[in-house]
């Protein structure tokens, strides 16, 4: 947020925050559009005390929901044929009061927001052309090294012929404030370009902290989006069947996203197989967290010499495990499919983390090579 909107509605200390948020909605609510009205009016009861965005989803629709100061909130629907690029950073450049306060087709809010707009000078004409991330949003320096880059490299990546994303004197370049909230991509989005794009550090650009020939005033400036302290990634896919039932498959992958695998699982069991479960204090390789962070830390070190051991590993589990997830995605009981999965992407993973500790072992610093052995 900014200055601007935090005087006019200070955060609440003791509110609600992004811990909370899950927690106080999914559990009361049977569609996206309903989780949107419920978490809104629990924003204007209780205040927030940080600004968050969350997206909604069900099979139908996907909503993304923006806290504004301490009690307001907006919201806006995403097309069906678009997708939402959103680093930390509000990002909703639209936004049609008309509809919000009539029949709520596209777009949600806070029963004053608009007047709390007007009373505060936030914007002007706030009817035909409102746009939310001035009004309300932030474009700091730090956003433009930490958050506007992501968003530019994955609009790069699923609209490569819509610009020139690379002229830094054109309309989209790393540090604009101008990028779209959404758009149409020129392919039909896989789960393989979420893990890729959420893997990304810049690949083909001078900003590639892997890449050792670019200059050191460009390789490393931006915030990469596979960075080195993620925990985990998590992506729910959704998909009404014939049937009207939703089929859901939750895929999962922890540590650094460069160097790690994308899993799907069935949600619907009773219980997660343990070795994607059973994570503690101790670093082992019998947990799925604790091997992917050591193979990341690993391959990190020696990245041009194990990038293709990961990326090959990472092709396997993926197509393994979809496979599985085919061959039974119509089963009652889904907990013998994941245990399939978990015996796949343990055997694999053992496997990439013997290549890549025998290519850092042998790459060490205090080698030395001798005639004689």
């Amino acid at each position: 947020s900014n200055p601007r909107v935090l005087a006019a509605d200070p955060l609440v200390k003791d509110g609600i925050g992004e811990e909370d948020l899950v927690t106080i909605t999914l559990p009361y609510i049977r569609s996206a559009r309903e989780g949107v009205k419920r978490l809104g009016q629990l924003h204007e009861q209780y205040g927030t005390y940080e600004m968050n965005g969350i997206a909604i989803q069900d099979a139908h629709e996907i909503w993304w929901f923006e806290t504004i100061g301490g009690h307001h909130w907006m919201a806006r629907r995403v097309k069906d044929d678009a997708y939402v690029v959103m680093p930390n950073q509000l990002g909703i450049d639209h936004f049609d009061f008309a509809d919000a306060y009539g029949d709520q087709k596209e777009y949600m809010c806070a029963a004053d927001l608009e007047t709390f707009v007007h009373e505060n000078q936030l914007a002007g004409n706030t009817r035909d052309n409102f746009n939310p991330r001035i009004a309300f949003g932030s474009a700091s320096d730090s956003d433009h090294c930490y958050n506007t880059p992501r968003a530019w490299y994955m609009l790069r990546y699923f609209n490569p012929h819509f610009t020139s994303w690379d002229d830094p004197h054109g309309c989209y370049h790393p540090e604009s404030n101008e990028l779209p909230f959404e758009m149409i991509p020129e392919h039909l989005i896989a789960m393989e370009d979420v893990k890729y794009i959420l893997s990304s550090h810049f690949q083909g650009t001078p900003f590639d902290p892997y890449n050792r020939r670019l200059q050191d005033t460009t390789r490393g400036m931006y915030r990469p989006i596979g960075i080195n302290r993620t925990n985990t990634l998590i992506c729910t896919e959704l998909r009404a069947t014939a049937s009207q039932q939703v089929e859901a498959v939750e895929w999962i992958s922890f540590g650094s996203n460069v160097f790690n695998a994308f899993v799907p699982l069935f949600p619907d069991v009773d219980s997660i197989p343990a070795y994607f479960s059973c994570t503690n204090g101790e670093v082992s390789t019998t947990s799925f967290y604790w091997v992917n962070r050591i193979i990341g830390a690993l391959a990190d070190s020696h990245y041009e010499k194990t990038i293709a051991e990961i990326e090959r590993y990472q092709a396997k589990v993926m197509a393994q495990c979809r496979a599985v997830i085919k061959a039974h995605q119509h089963d009652a009981d889904h907990t013998n499919a994941n245990l399939e999965i978990e015996a796949i992407v343990k055997q694999l993973t053992q496997e990439v983390l013997l290549k890549v500790l025998n290519i850092a072992s042998n790459n060490m610093r205090n080698a030395y090579s001798r005639a004689d052995a």
